[in-house]
């Protein structure tokens, strides 16, 4: 990019997502903005403009990026965000704006590790009951409905806001937010009586000390599959990155 002052925007709420807005904002050549879907009451904002809803969909978005006169779109998303990702793919490609996804590498299983791989929260809820009974839930607050119906079953639930109904009946909420150490994922794992543990495949480095930990325990893991990415859109793993994709456009 070169000439006059040109605008990014950024779908964020993830560490990846503020590490490149507070690259990009330094940019006097750039304009970043960054939009955050709303579901965390006291999210962490990233530097530059900050946007935070939704967009009405792609036809929303693709509106919104002819409005504000956006150059490049970065989806820097969850990797479990799914509907705004294939949103921000037909929306760039109506608006004719360059798309490029930002993705941190999933987990990958390793010598000791005990994991159940699924394909949904479903397929976790129904894997639970041969596993173990005392659940150590890692999958956030909006998903706890699949969960809801196994009542012989006790579950810590940790999430940064408070989770809504339905949720299951035997349930203790932690209220708390990444990274977390392999010591404390530990002493959690221990003091509670854990002995399986629920996590998406999320890739973050903050929230990966818990599987150490389940590693040396010996406790089960039920991962989540990640959902399928939209066809044709450019990946990368981390902000350097998509730096150089944005310079190279």
């Amino acid at each position: 990019m070169s000439g006059a002052e040109r605008h990014v925007l950024i779908l964020g709420g993830t560490t990846e997502a503020r590490h490149l807005a507070a690259g990009l904002a330094a940019d006097p050549a750039l304009r970043v903005t960054s939009s955050l879907a709303g579901r965390v009451a006291r999210p962490r904002l990233p530097a530059g403009e900050v946007r935070i809803g939704g967009f009405g969909g792609p036809e929303g978005l693709a509106r919104w990026l002819r409005e504000q006169q956006v150059d490049a779109l970065i989806d820097a998303t969850h990797p479990f965000a799914g509907t705004i990702s294939f949103n921000a793919a037909r929306a760039a490609a109506a608006a004719h704006v360059p798309l490029l996804a930002v993705r941190r590498p999933g987990w990958v299983a390793g010598p000791g590790d005990d994991w159940h791989p699924v394909g949904s929260l479903a397929e976790a809820a129904d894997a639970l009951p041969a596993l173990g009974e005392r659940v150590f839930l890692t999958t956030g607050r909006m998903g706890l409905a699949a969960f809801a119906h196994l009542e012989d079953m006790w579950f810590l639930t940790r999430s940064v806001d408070a989770p809504e109904p339905p949720v299951p009946p035997r349930m203790e909420v932690l209220l708390d937010r990444g990274p977390f150490t392999v010591e404390g994922e530990r002493d959690l794992l221990r003091d509670h009586r854990i002995d399986v543990l629920v996590t998406k495949d999320s890739g973050a480095a903050a929230t990966s000390a818990k599987l150490a930990a389940a590693r040396e325990a010996g406790i089960p893991v039920v991962v989540v599959r990640r959902p399928p990415a939209p066809d044709g859109v450019p990946v990368v793993p981390g902000p350097e990155e998509a730096v150089a994709w944005l310079k190279s456009l």
